[in-house]
């Protein structure tokens, strides 16, 4: 039944599309960004080609991001954005359509679960299953998720941080926020707007976040030159910004973060958080490599923390290693249709 087609394992993020073909790793990464015509709805560019157009484009073309909050906001421009993505994978025209394994958060409803699977099968999947993050995150992250110990993985992606502890190979406490990257970039361009009477876009806010933001003061304070528009003149302006404000920006999305893993670790039985207090806690997703998160995190919980290897692509990396043993996790029911 398996095997004879490109069996392929999707991270449907907010921020990325990571595909993970069997047996061949990680072959695709692309933004999660659509350009479509006004008129005729059109694809016009999809992924990083799109995304080079947020803020850019003219008004016959709208570039968008279909994946909200980890969760479809726009079910057809997924569809088109998913087929685009399968067939540059597995061709045009493959001879055998393509089971897929597809990542969903936590806390989605079975509704928003069922968007994403008919997703895949209607964008040229033969069959759709999911497997959860924070699941797919540990496994990518090589942590022992079958055996008795307790594992506390936390995944800060673009939409959603998934907050989970993980024993016996099944999740035993977890949490979803819909908090994550893209809303640490929209408290930066609050801030900017606020102090400044500046209007940045959300390419120029994650640039901010990624060049000079961190959660705890640095040794070394940053800044950086940022460029948008003065609300007041209506001109083009440039300010320079530092590291020690854009922290402020990003305190109280950083402290909702903190305040569900409290209460994940309230809510973790006794033997498990005991594993968890010696075998420490793991960070994946982008929001990971904000600096000294880690830092901050392990103060408020007392607990050690290590970033993943490579936290970016530890979500697919997960799904790859599910896909490579999909006849056996469907068997076992592991991976729901």
């Amino acid at each position: 039944m398996f095997g004879l087609a490109r069996d392929i394992g999707v991270d449907l993020g907010t921020a990325n599309v990571l595909v993970y073909e069997r047996r061949k790793g990680i072959v695709l990464r692309e933004p999660s960004v659509v350009a479509i015509s006004r008129t005729s709805q059109k694809l016009l560019a999809v992924g990083e080609e799109a995304r080079q157009m947020l803020g850019r484009t003219p008004g016959n073309i709208v570039a968008i991001q279909p994946i909200r909050n980890g969760v479809i906001a726009d079910y057809s421009v997924t569809q088109k954005m998913l087929r685009h993505f399968i067939q540059k994978v597995c061709g045009r025209r493959p001879l055998f359509k393509p089971y897929a394994v597809v990542c969903v958060p936590s806390g989605v409803t079975s509704v928003e679960r069922r968007a994403v699977l008919d997703a895949a099968v209607e964008a040229g999947a033969r069959r759709a299953y999911h497997i959860e993050e924070p699941m797919a995150a540990a496994i990518g992250a090589g942590l022992p998720i079958t055996g008795p110990e307790g594992n506390l993985v936390i995944d800060i992606g673009g939409g959603t941080t998934d907050i989970a502890v993980i024993s016996l190979g099944g999740i035993v406490r977890s949490e979803s926020l819909r908090l994550a990257g893209s809303k640490m970039d929209e408290a930066i361009a609050r801030h900017i707007k606020r102090e400044y009477n500046l209007m940045v876009g959300e390419r120029t806010a994650e640039d901010i976040k990624i060049r000079v933001g961190s959660a705890v003061a640095l040794e070394t304070e940053l800044e950086m030159e940022v460029k948008g528009r003065d609300m007041v003149a209506g001109l083009p302006k440039t300010v320079t910004v530092t590291s020690q404000e854009i922290r402020e920006a990003l305190a109280e999305p950083v402290s909702a973060i903190l305040e569900r893993v409290k209460s994940v670790l309230e809510q973790t039985p006794p033997e498990l958080a005991a594993d968890i207090v010696g075998r420490g806690i793991t960070l994946t997703g982008g929001g990971a490599l904000l600096r000294e998160f880690d830092a901050l995190l392990s103060r408020a919980t007392g607990i050690p923390v290590r970033i993943a290897e490579d936290p970016l692509s530890c979500v697919a990396l997960g799904v790859g290693k599910a896909l490579e043993q999909l006849e056996v996790l469907v068997e076992a029911k592991d991976l729901r249709y």
